[in-house]
């Protein structure tokens, strides 16, 4: 069965399918998912992230390991979970960086696929192999004694008594809905009798969104059908936020991202969440023309419709910052604002430094230090990597 074929199955049984269901085959099913054929980030892949630059990003998140471990007592084990790992670039960067933590240091490699997870052993010494379940839970409360730095891969988010997760680009990722706001047929009645305020009563708007149907030539296509009312509700609590939200326009709504992070905030009792993506508020993502914030991505380019070729592409939205709400309160900086706040520059002067002490021999040593140089660039471009969102959720303070 072909990817397109597991699509028109699923949605052979209802008629249709929401958005999100299809980005689920299409991006992650264990036998037709871009992800599990092959599509993932680096150079030669499909896209590039900011560890994929070079290994200055992990080097400056090493240095804010250090200061969350030592801020928390030098905890042993210190829990380091990045989920949507890949194939292990970020891990093996902060390994490289060989921070203080690194002798109580456990990291966990949470990835979906199998294609991804099987690339960890290459290249990074110290791995464990995989831990999912009972074994894992015993894992990840085990001291390190000092035999840290450790890797070991899962599939699932453990319980973490003291630590930090990570996400670079996870949350563009997740499925998500493609919804719009109208006003009902009563409020529209209002309106032509000369009440023409924009309806505030989530009863007074009818909530939309896209689905994914067969056509009757077999191709896929979108078709508009209502939102349900867990969906509605959770409009409704955006509106009290979001109030200038425009109607009649087309928004991502990431109800999977937001729940993702809801799990993250119960299975960590103490330390921080730290997610890097790129985004914006709801109320401008909906005012960019022609769906402005989805994309889709192959061979380091930009792919075709999402409906094109289920499986072939990378699926992705610009991150709706405002939806997200957990009980410990957000710090949203910039990229490039958080990189600086933690020595990106410092280190790049260390590494221009030994760029003009050792150019003339040209050795690896050299070579990183003007590396350094470039790579800050990329990280810090103010119209492009540097624009990135980082979210930070201190827990359990």
């Amino acid at each position: 069965m072909t990817p397109l074929e597991a699509v028109r199955s699923l949605i052979g049984e209802r008629g249709s399918i929401t958005f999100a269901e299809y980005m689920r085959v299409a991006l992650y099913d264990p036998r037709h998912g871009f992800y599990e054929r092959g599509g993932r980030a680096g150079r030669g892949a499909d896209f590039l992230t900011s560890p994929e630059v070079g290994p200055l990003f992990g080097a400056v998140l090493a240095r804010v390991l250090d200061a969350w471990w030592i801020e928390a007592g030098r905890p042993d084990p210190f829990v380091v979970a990045e989920v949507g790992a890949g194939p292990g670039t970020l891990a093996r960067a902060i390994r490289f960086a060989a921070p203080e933590c690194s002798s109580s240091l456990l990291y966990v490699l949470v990835e979906q696929s199998a294609f991804q997870r099987a690339m960890h052993a290459e290249h990074l010494p110290g791995w464990m192999g995989e831990r999912n379940g009972f074994e894992l839970e015993a894992f990840v409360a085990s001291p390190q004694l000092g035999d840290g730095p450790q890797f070991i891969s899962t599939t699932d988010l453990p319980l973490m008594s003291c630590g930090v997760v990570l996400a670079n680009e996870l949350l563009d990722n997740l499925p998500f809905e493609i919804l719009r706001i109208r006003r009902s047929a009563a409020a529209d009645v209002d309106a032509d009798a000369g009440d023409a305020r924009r309806p505030r009563d989530i009863g007074d708007l009818v909530i939309e969104q896209m689905e994914v149907a067969a056509a009757p030539d077999g191709e896929l296509d979108l078709i508009v059908g209502r939102a349900p009312q867990v969906v509605v509700d959770g409009v409704g609590e955006l509106l009290d936020r979001a109030p200038d939200l425009p109607l009649d326009t087309w928004f991502p709504w990431q109800g999977a991202a937001g729940e993702w992070l809801a799990t993250v905030e119960r299975r960590l009792s103490r330390g921080h969440i730290l997610v890097f993506d790129y985004g914006a508020p709801t109320a401008e993502l909906a005012g960019r023309p022609e769906m402005g914030w989805l994309r889709t991505f192959r061979g380091q380019e930009r792919g075709s419709h999402p409906l094109d070729d289920p499986g072939s592409q990378d699926i992705t939205t610009d991150v709706a910052v405002d939806q997200f709400q957990l009980s410990s309160p957000l710090e949203l900086t910039s990229q490039a604002a958080f990189l600086r706040r933690h020595g990106i520059e410092e280190l790049v002067e260390q590494g221009r430094a030994l760029w003009n002490e050792r150019a003339h021999v040209a050795d690896l040593t050299a070579i990183r230090g003007r590396s350094a140089v470039r790579e800050a660039e990329a990280l810090l471009d103010p119209d492009g990597l540097g624009a990135f969102l980082t979210l930070h959720w201190s827990i359990g303070d």
